[in-house]
């Protein structure tokens, strides 16, 4: 691609995503979501989280690993406890950490 095509695409993208992200703004009020798909939304960032994060637990090197000589399945495991009892999100990332890479070195 030359550099004008480049440029004409950043433009568009850049013009396409304030677009869309601005929707809501200016026509947000005037829509009006029944009350279940408000509720159902709520959990979309979450959603979102676990359907990037999860598979990252049982893919290592483009293959399945369900045992537990896996260390990110080990410490995601450590750490979802962690959080069960703590209920302290930077806590448990350190100890998330942690056990990888105690699980890293060790298993």
């Amino acid at each position: 691609m030359s550099d004008i095509e480049i440029w004409i695409v950043i433009i568009l993208l850049t013009v396409a995503t304030i677009i869309d992200r601005s929707a809501f703004w200016v026509v947000g009020h005037h829509i009006n979501l029944p009350k279940r798909v408000q509720e159902a939304l709520r959990y979309a960032p979450s959603c979102a989280l676990a359907a990037i994060v999860v598979p990252d637990f049982f893919i290592n090197d483009n293959q399945l690993i369900t045992s537990l000589h896996n260390p990110k399945l080990i410490a995601g495991i450590a750490a979802a406890i962690f959080y069960l009892w703590k209920k302290d999100m930077l806590l448990t990332i350190i100890f998330g950490m942690g056990m990888f890479t105690l699980a890293r070195l060790y298993f």
